[in-house]
């Protein structure tokens, strides 16, 4: 089982959950969050934005379905060739999932 951690932008964050859902992956936590990348901010004439809203979507999946996730976010939240700040997708091992209402283990 993995964790899949996708930062986007905030406007690409519907489209994302859409083509998620339709592939067949429903169960995605959405936060609100703030950052910078690469990019370190941005200066809009004499102002400077050190931290972007973002938005980071959380899934649990089954390690099998780990490339057609990671595939269905790059695709999806790319908003052209070598834009900074489109985002990040992180993957990382997850030793054990419980769902509270069953008390069951697994996904």
């Amino acid at each position: 089982m993995l964790m899949i951690r996708a930062i986007v932008r905030p406007e690409k964050t519907n489209e994302l959950l859409t083509e998620l859902l339709n592939a067949g992956f429903p169960a995605v936590t959405r936060l609100d969050v703030y950052g910078r990348g690469k990019q370190k901010g941005i200066t809009v004439g004499e102002v400077r934005y050190d931290e972007l809203p973002k938005q980071m979507l959380l899934m649990a999946v089954n390690d099998e379905d780990k490339d057609d996730v990671v595939s269905i976010i790059l695709r999806t939240a790319k908003t052209g060739e070598g834009h900074l700040g489109d985002g990040r997708v992180f993957v990382s091992p997850v030793e054990e999932a419980w769902t509270v209402s069953t008390g069951k283990a697994g996904l």
